[in-house]
């Protein structure tokens, strides 16, 4: 890839925009069931927004894009990748997730408030449950962050998509409030 002459470098933090990122997710919820509508919706606006635009760069893994298989099982973020071209294996990240399930039980707590208030609540108590719900989400989607450092590069935004994913994973067939 070139740059026009005078064009700065690219940020040292950011992958490369054609090899290091995603171009398919598949989330594999162990057939278990379908997502509520509420969750269906947060599931399908994350993969959207996600393959949009997202920087994924696993260490030690070949060159990109990938397609990522996520599941979660057994307290774990299993993260299957492999090369979008040809489909070679390009690694496994697993991650514990015992240091994001205060988190993740928090985001659903507001989420359920947010979606119930949603339906009744002046517009002020939606705002301040939805900002709430958003300090949550960002403290979720830095743990996670934090949590597959040195095994895989995510921005923050690429973070943000797959806390949502994470948490979608957790509530399979159930739906906010049930």
């Amino acid at each position: 890839m070139t740059r026009p002459p005078g064009a700065a470098p690219p940020d040292a933090d950011s992958a490369d925009a054609e090899s290091g990122r995603i171009v398919d997710i598949v989330l594999d919820d162990g057939g278990e069931g379908r997502w509520s509508p509420e969750v269906e919706q947060e599931r399908r606006v994350a993969v959207f927004d996600l393959l949009e635009g997202n920087s994924f760069a696993p260490a030690d893994a070949p060159p990109g894009p990938y397609a990522v298989r996520l599941s979660v099982a057994g307290g774990r973020l299993d993260m299957r990748v492999r090369a979008a071209a040809g489909g070679a294996d390009a690694g496994r990240i697993v991650v514990p997730l015992s240091g994001l399930r205060r988190v993740v039980r928090d985001y659903f707590t507001v989420c359920e408030n947010y979606f119930a208030a949603i339906r009744a609540a002046p517009p002020s108590r939606i705002e301040a449950l939805d900002m709430g719900r958003r300090a949550v989400h960002d403290e979720g989607a830095e743990l996670l962050r934090a949590a597959l450092a040195g095994r895989v590069r995510i921005d923050g935004a690429t973070a943000r998509r797959l806390f949502t994913l994470v948490c979608a994973l957790h509530l399979r067939g159930r739906a906010p409030g049930r």
